[in-house]
């Protein structure tokens, strides 16, 4: 299966942390779009059990992922990171394919989808 979205290391770490906290170490990582946020589209991760019809699936760092057909669309060559700070940690997301985003960095557009804007 095509690699869509990396995963670095340091956040492959982190998953497997947040997996084993939550005893979810056999689920799958879902990675996907939705509508709305200020710039129209929405990133969203998660744990999830079982393959839906149209998913994407392959393995990074042990961590099986999952992305729904029209995801891997808008997510293809995005890279999923994760960076400590003095203010604690967080994921970082690299979408190559994003045009404009929103100052709180979790929503953005592409060239063709503007998704659903909300205010913000």
């Amino acid at each position: 299966m095509e690699q869509i979205i990396t995963i670095t290391e340091e956040a492959a770490l982190q998953i497997k942390d947040m997996m084993k906290e939550n005893e979810e170490e056999n689920a799958f990582l879902r990675v996907g779009v939705k509508g709305g946020g200020c710039s129209g589209l929405s990133y969203g991760m998660g744990f999830a059990h079982e393959v839906e019809e149209g998913d994407s699936e392959y393995e990074q760092h042990g961590i099986k992922i999952l992305i729904d057909k029209d995801s891997s669309l808008i997510l293809k060559g995005t890279v999923i990171g994760y960076k400590q700070s003095l203010m604690g940690g967080g994921f970082t997301i690299d979408n190559p394919n994003a045009i404009a985003s929103c100052g709180c960095g979790s929503s953005f557009k592409t060239a063709t989808n503007t998704g659903t804007p909300e205010e913000c």
